[in-house]
This record gives C-alpha cells, structure tokens and sequence, in this order.
C-alpha cells in the first residue's frame, strides 16, 4: 500500500513539473485567464487595468502598454519582473509611460512602439500599421489600424498612427484593439481566439460598436477593457456565439 501511495505521489510530482512551464511567472494581485495553444502549451494573460495587459507564455513575458500610476499604483517590478518584449498601441498617457517601460527593461528587453511614441520617449523600435515582426520562433506579432471614426472625433486617435496588435502565439490568436472604433479592418482579423476591445466613449467605442466590432470577425473569447465606468452589461446578450467575458479591470 505504501509503495503504491509513493508511485502515486512520484508520479503527480512528476506531472507538476511538467506543467511548470505553463504557469505564469509572477500571478500577483491579478485576474489571470489561461488558454491552452493548438501546440498544448498554455498562454496566461494577466488583467493588469485599463488596457495594460501582460501576456506570459513559456518563460516569455509581453507587456502591452504597461502605465504603473493610472488609477491605483501598480509594481511592475515586484508583481511582474523584467520583460522580454513591450509594446506600445500609441502616445496617450494611459498607454505610455516610459518610467514603468525602464522598471520592467533589461539589457534584452524589445521595445515596439508606434513612431509618435518613439518620437516622446527617444528610444524602441517603430513598428508601423501593417508591419510584422517575429519575436520569438513560436511568438509572431503584427500591428494593425486602430483609429477613430466618427465625425468629431477623429482627433482622439487618427487613422495610422496608433497600432492594435495581433500575437500568434504557438497557434493561438490574440488581439488587443489598443484605440480604436469598429473601423472596417477588422474585416480581415482571421482566427481570433481572443480579442481585447476597448469600450469608452467617446474615445474609443460604444457597446453597440463594441458588438458590432466583435461580429466583424467572431473571436472566440471577448474581454471588453479599457471601460472605465461604460455600462458593459449587455453587451454579452447580444453575441450569443462568443464567449465573452466582463471582468473587473482598475
């Protein structure tokens, strides 16, 4: 009995271990949604605030548009660590924050920004609408348009200068809108596994947009963010088909 109690517990340790690569590297005070990749590794992405997410896969940790000191006070270095890749939608400053980008870089941190964010800060990588860039063998990252649409208010964020980004991690798809209204690109997002699309009027969308967005190329899973206090409570019942999911983001 004892014997087969050990064999037991030698082969949970093992299978622990074997997991242990696909847990996030610091979990800290955040919501934490987990997707296992066609490759069956797992994708952790951490609901930081706002539109501040990281996305954690194998040892790999992506920040997006990471601000420490919008709402309450966020440790990026204890919570998170250093990063191996940031990337930043666009200049605003609940978006880009070059103190808290210097807190989580490194001597081997990339930067990715667009070039209005590179002109502010002085350092990083332009990346442009359209542009890919291959992070790691299995981490491929292209930006794409995020911009506003409606008459009067095409000055919050005008067509190309701010990014959304689209990560194909291992096979999984994720994209965050960064900005953006439901402009007419999102026609040609393809195989979406989850989508972040920000729903504030008037700077970004309305839920109705925000609906209409979703149903442009039917993501698997949808987490609205950046809503600050925008009622997103019916938007589920309109998109039967998609899995989405309200969470409370600072």
């Amino acid at each position: 009995m004892k014997k087969a109690i050990l064999l037991m517990f030698t082969l949970l340790s093992a299978l622990a271990m074997s997991c242990s690569s696909n847990t996030p590297k610091h979990e800290g005070p955040y919501p934490i949604e987990s997707f296992k990749t066609p490759g069956g590794h797992y994708v952790n992405v951490s609901l930081i605030k706002h539109g501040s997410i990281a996305v954690e896969y194998r040892g790999t940790t992506i920040q997006i548009d990471p601000v420490a000191n919008l709402g309450k006070h966020t440790d990026y270095g204890a919570d998170f660590g250093k990063a191996e890749f940031v990337l930043v939608t666009h200049e605003h400053g609940d978006h880009l924050n070059d103190s808290t980008i210097l807190v989580l870089s490194d001597e081997k941190t990339v930067l990715l920004l667009n070039k209005k964010s590179r002109d502010m800060i002085g350092h990083g990588e332009v990346i442009g609408n359209g542009e890919t860039r291959q992070l790691t063998k299995d981490i491929l990252l292209e930006a794409v348009p995020a911009y506003n649409t409606t008459p009067g208010r095409e000055q919050f964020h005008p067509k190309g200068n701010g990014n959304g980004y689209v990560l194909t991690i291992d096979g999984f798809r994720l994209y965050a809108a960064g900005d953006t209204e439901d402009v007419p690109e999102m026609a040609n997002l393809k195989d979406i596994d989850l989508a972040f699309l920000p729903v504030n009027q008037p700077y970004t969308m309305t839920p109705d947009q925000c609906v209409n967005a979703a149903n442009m190329f039917k993501p698997k899973v949808l987490i609205p963010y950046h809503s600050s206090q925008t009622d997103l409570t019916g938007i589920p019942g309109q998109l039967p088909d998609i899995d989405v999911r309200l969470r409370q983001m600072q």
